[in-house]
């Protein structure tokens, strides 16, 4: 059996075909349309270019940022015109096939713990660290999932109040409705947001990186107290063997040492905290994360 995963982001939807080694084999991208039905369009069209590549049974995996209510079926999410709709049903109606449609951020933590960074791990966990923060987790090579389908939105767990008080710090609010949330304090976003509240700067995250040793390094320790505060909260939760670290901060050299320093002085007395690890698939690790849970899906049935 092949398998076909595709990944749709905010400004791209690109499907990638795999063969039995899970090499890509093909791929295709087209623009992220702006209104839902062109949106179903463009997936389905994805799905009937992967279908004429192959002879004989294929596995369809779509992922992507945001949710699906279980009770209700609709989406939620801030990149795509697809909240309040029924998303995974249409595209699956309009392919006339069955698919299986997961969170980008697990879909990495899968695409990880099979093939990349994670390998020979029985719990991996994803962090997914850029405009927003997310995750999933794979424990025996399946991400684990259950009935609220929350599992993995990390970026909303409460940043540590300690933390906020000891720099007086505004409690921002997210764009979940809620205040005080980590990801208005670690995201992208959020790390700038720090700076200008600190310096009265208005930095973008690369550039308080870069400056992270000089004039920012009063910011960048208080966003790594965070972070190693908010890693505590993982490790307490789910004890992952390994975190492996996507997204845009991911970028940011050094940034995996840095936030291994923080976690062990967040740790309470010497206990261990895990591995952290850049992702090593990269632009594949969403579609092949996606295409490689239709195949298990299918496999399974």
């Amino acid at each position: 059996m092949t398998a076909a995963g595709i990944d749709i982001g905010g400004t791209k939807i690109e499907v990638q075909l795999f063969d039995a080694d899970w090499s890509v084999v093909g791929r295709q991208r087209v623009a992220t349309p702006v209104n839902y039905d062109d949106l179903v369009s463009a997936v389905v069209a994805q799905i009937k270019w992967a279908e004429n590549r192959v002879n004989g049974p294929l596995a369809v995996g779509v992922g992507a940022a945001g949710l699906v209510n279980p009770r209700t079926g609709l989406a939620l999410t801030a990149n795509l015109p697809a909240t309040n709709h029924p998303f995974p049903t249409d595209i699956a109606k309009g392919a006339d096939r069955q698919i299986t449609y997961v969170n980008d951020c697990r879909a990495l933590a899968l695409s990880e713990a099979v093939f990349g960074a994670g390998q020979g791990k029985r719990t991996v966990m994803s962090l997914i660290l850029g405009t927003g923060v997310g995750g999933g987790i794979a424990v025996d090579q399946a991400i684990l999932q259950g009935p609220t389908a929350m599992g993995g939105e990390f970026g909303h767990t409460a940043a540590a109040a300690h933390v906020v008080n000891a720099h007086d710090l505004p409690l921002w609010q997210c764009g979940c409705g809620r205040t005080g949330c980590i990801e208005t304090y670690i995201a992208g976003p959020g790390l700038a947001r720090l700076a200008e509240h600190v310096t009265g700067q208005d930095m973008t995250p690369e550039g308080i990186a870069a400056q992270r040793h000089g004039k920012m390094a009063q910011v960048w320790a208080i966003w790594c107290t965070f972070v190693g505060e908010f890693i505590h909260t993982l490790t307490l939760t789910a004890d992952p063997d390994v975190i492996v670290l996507g997204g845009g901060l991911s970028k940011i050299d050094g940034i995996t040492d840095d936030m291994m320093q923080a976690a062990k002085a967040a740790q309470i007395g010497d206990f261990g905290v895990p591995q952290i690890v850049l992702a090593k698939g990269g632009d594949a690790s969403g579609a092949r994360g996606a295409a490689y849970a239709a195949w298990q899906a299918q496999s399974d049935a």
